[in-house]
């Protein structure tokens, strides 16, 4: 459901449908999820120039990530200070991040970034929109949903 601001609002695990690549574009919030499901989840994000996503690693979340728009560095390796993996992206790429891989992605064009990611399993609060990075390294209320399925948790590594 797209309301007046053009936000999707998340409406948990129930059928939904948008427009993914316009919404993407529109978002101006470092982070908004945009659909959260049982299994898995769908965020919008927006990396301003020069920003980044932030070093981290998911032991337990498989993702997919996806630029609509802007040019960045993707780096992925076994160890935050091992990041074996570069690649340069751009409006069409996708980038793949298995399990338990640090990874960070870093906005190295004139534009803010536009990205849609897929977490499986869900890993942000349903509905939760964040503004910048700083909101939502500060956020403590950012868990998944309880009926969400989860594994065994593990907490998540940050650089």
């Amino acid at each position: 459901m797209v309301k007046a601001s053009s936000r999707i609002e998340d409406i948990g695990p129930k059928p939904q449908s948008f427009d993914i690549e316009r919404a993407t574009k529109a978002n101006s919030n470092y982070r908004s999820v945009a659909w959260s499901g049982r299994y898995l989840q769908v965020t919008l994000m927006s990396i301003p120039v020069g920003g980044d996503i932030g070093l981290e690693a998911h032991p337990q979340t498989d993702q997919f990530l996806r630029l609509d728009a802007g040019h960045g560095l993707v780096q992925m390796g076994a160890a935050k200070d091992k990041l074996t993996f570069e690649q340069e992206v751009s409006d069409g790429w996708c980038v793949l991040v298995p399990a338990g891989t640090w990874h960070n992605i870093t906005n190295t064009g004139t534009t803010p970034m536009q990205i849609y990611t897929i977490y499986a399993p869900a890993h942000h609060a349903p509905d939760k929109v964040q503004a910048t990075a700083a909101v939502a390294e500060a956020d403590d209320h950012d868990e998944p949903a309880a009926w969400s399925e989860q594994p065994k948790q593990v907490p998540d590594q940050h650089g």
